[in-house]
């Protein structure tokens, strides 16, 4: 029994499709807080029990038979964060569960300047302290992300936001079926896996770059001031912590934490990995 929690989300949902090409539903079971949300999977024979991190009971009961369980990173940040996965990582161990795995990300690391990096970090070290056998997923930075970043600029022609750094940006397609392999193949990375990436590592000059040839028309790269940029989305709604979250996230790109690549994911996959052309290309078609 192979338990994935998260299940119901962008990267747990395709890695549960992947996990059912792979073994008989019957040996799949998922962990979502609204078992309402996951009746597709039920009916095609996945075990659903109700898990929420802050409800260590019911993660026993999600839990309950597994063999191993891979628990999808909380999109909460901090204490909340560590604390959730601590909850779910304990669970895991008291279920019986032989190996956990977890989503950790290829810049986790202490002092990172991006607030999630931390969390993922005590997250690794944590589960290396559980006497539990684990392999922490160094994935590269969501590609979908750079959809976020893009703003307006297939409307105005401009790209605008802070000064930033070369970005590994991978598919969630690939990382969910790189875990499936991963999960298929017990045992296959013990610890913190080398990070799995995108061959290349990408600005967002060269984001402005792919558009332009894409749409045919010029997308330039404005590099926005700071507090402009963080005032500009407080403007728009977004919460300050927030901001200063994602300004996070342009300033560790700029100290070349996500620059790392590695060749790892592909020959998981034993084929290429998506580029990030192909993204960009299906953002452009939809707008």
């Amino acid at each position: 029994m192979i338990v994935i929690t998260g299940a119901t989300g962008l990267l747990g949902s395709q890695i549960v499709e992947r996990l059912v090409q792979r073994f008989p539903a019957g040996q799949v079971g998922v962990s979502v807080r609204d078992t309402d949300r996951a009746a597709d999977l039920a009916a095609r024979g996945v075990r659903v029990r109700r898990g929420d991190f802050t409800d260590p009971r019911s993660l026993a009961t999600a839990f309950e038979g597994a063999t191993q369980v891979l628990i999808v990173s909380t999109n909460q940040s901090g204490e909340a964060a560590v604390a959730q996965h601590v909850a779910a990582v304990e669970a895991a161990r008291d279920a019986g569960a032989r190996r956990i795995l977890y989503t950790s990300h290829q810049g986790a690391a202490e002092d990172s300047l991006f607030a999630p990096m931390p969390d993922h970090a005590a997250t690794e070290g944590y589960l290396s302290k559980t006497g539990t056998p684990f392999t922490a997923l160094r994935n590269g930075f969501y590609a979908d992300t750079v959809r976020l970043l893009l703003g307006q600029a297939l409307e105005t022609g401009e790209l605008v936001a802070p000064a930033d750094g070369p970005v590994s940006w991978t598919a969630h397609a690939d990382l969910a079926e790189a875990a499936a392999i991963i999960l298929a193949d017990e045992g296959r990375f013990d610890g913190p896996t080398p990070p799995l990436t995108a061959p290349v590592a990408l600005d967002l000059q060269d984001v402005a770059g792919i558009l332009t040839e894409l749409t045919g028309r010029v997308i330039r790269r404005v590099v926005a001031d700071d507090a402009e940029w963080t005032a500009t989305l407080a403007a728009h709604g977004v919460p300050a912590d927030r901001a200063d979250m994602l300004l996070g996230m342009f300033h560790a790109s700029r100290r070349g934490e996500f620059a790392t690549t590695g060749p790892d994911l592909e020959s998981l996959l034993q084929r290429p990995a998506t580029p990030l052309r192909s993204i960009l290309e299906e953002a452009v078609t939809r707008r």
